[in-house]
């Protein structure tokens, strides 16, 4: 039996006058009422009642330490509740992680909206590409393309991560338009470099039946930063295969022009995640963040298995 049940056995025969009345009370019989007792009494080396055949009869020392086991239990009660409120109520500190480009991109420009239906959540953002240990970090919720593998984390999908091959009109007008992957040979390539493995992100072209294969092309310039590749591809600077939510901007203004459909990995950690820690009570703040972001994400024609790249009209397309 644990300290805390012995203390409510000790506060109900206090109350009860009997250990017959702490069992009604406590819904158990004499006999471990009385163990139970006699076990904190051992503990404390003191003896909390005086016993006899007719009657139970509190100690000074028993009435003293009645006080004090009373408060006690109501604090812990009064913070379970207060605990037990924040965990259900959407409200405290926020603490977010994104990732650099869709944090800037997609994620700052809700968190107006989403202050003004939650005013009672405080946000502490994070922006940075690095996967860092969110347990460890007492990050509430982080967004990432690709996710850890952590049994300690839930992984639930945003949506797919969606390529498309970019470039500017003004480059085409001077370059041309290539029809297929192997004529990229003779056109201008911006590279990205994932900053964590200092990897060049591979290249992924339609051979001429319309399948994305991959193709190994030099970079005539390379980059650590999503958004500074999509502005050098906006300024003329040659090709890129930019992630949806860096393409949309410059796609919608016409700054940029995508050549082919979307490009989708095929493999199951591709695409954008929130992530959180494994919980049996998931709190309010974050669940309600999850939905506002989900639902956000929806209005922006994007959900778990779909992206407005899909229906984004190429220059060139072919059969699917």
């Amino acid at each position: 039996m644990d300290k805390l049940r012995s203390l409510e056995i000790f506060l109900a025969t206090y109350d009860g006058g009997s250990f017959a009345a702490a069992a009604r009370a406590c819904s158990t019989d004499p006999s471990t009422v009385s163990k139970a007792i006699g076990r904190l009494e051992a503990q404390l080396s003191l003896t909390l009642f005086q016993r006899s055949t007719r009657q139970l009869q509190i100690t000074e020392a028993g009435k003293l330490y009645a006080d004090t086991v009373r408060k006690m239990v109501q604090e812990l009660s009064s913070r379970e509740n207060e605990l037990r409120h924040l965990n259900d109520s959407p409200s405290g500190t926020l603490r977010i992680s994104s990732a650099v480009c869709y944090g800037h991109l997609y994620l700052r420009p809700l968190l107006r909206a989403f202050c003004q239906q939650y005013p009672a959540i405080k946000l502490e953002l994070q922006i940075n590409d690095l996967h860092v240990d969110i347990i460890e970090n007492n990050i509430d919720v982080a967004l990432r393309t690709g996710y850890v593998k952590d049994s300690r984390l839930v992984a639930r999908r945003l949506s797919p991560m969606d390529f498309l091959v970019c470039a500017s009109p003004e480059y085409l007008d001077e370059y041309g338009t290539p029809s297929w992957g192997k004529d990229f040979q003779q056109h201008q390539w911006i590279g990205f470099r994932v900053k964590e493995t200092q990897q060049l992100q591979p290249i992924f072209l339609p051979n001429d039946k319309g399948e994305y294969v991959p193709y190994d092309l030099e970079r005539s310039h390379i980059t650590d930063d999503g958004e500074a590749m999509a502005y050098m591809c906006t300024d003329g600077l040659g090709f890129a295969q930019l992630p949806h939510f860096l393409a949309k901007t410059g796609l919608n203004s016409g700054a940029l022009v995508s050549l082919y459909p979307y490009f989708r990995p095929p493999q199951a950690d591709s695409g954008v995640f929130a992530i959180y820690p494994k919980r049996d009570f998931l709190p309010a703040k974050v669940r309600v963040f999850i939905e506002f972001l989900t639902a956000s994400l929806e209005a922006m024609e994007e959900s778990s298995n779909y992206t407005w790249a899909e229906n984004w009209a190429p220059i060139i397309n072919f059969s699917r």
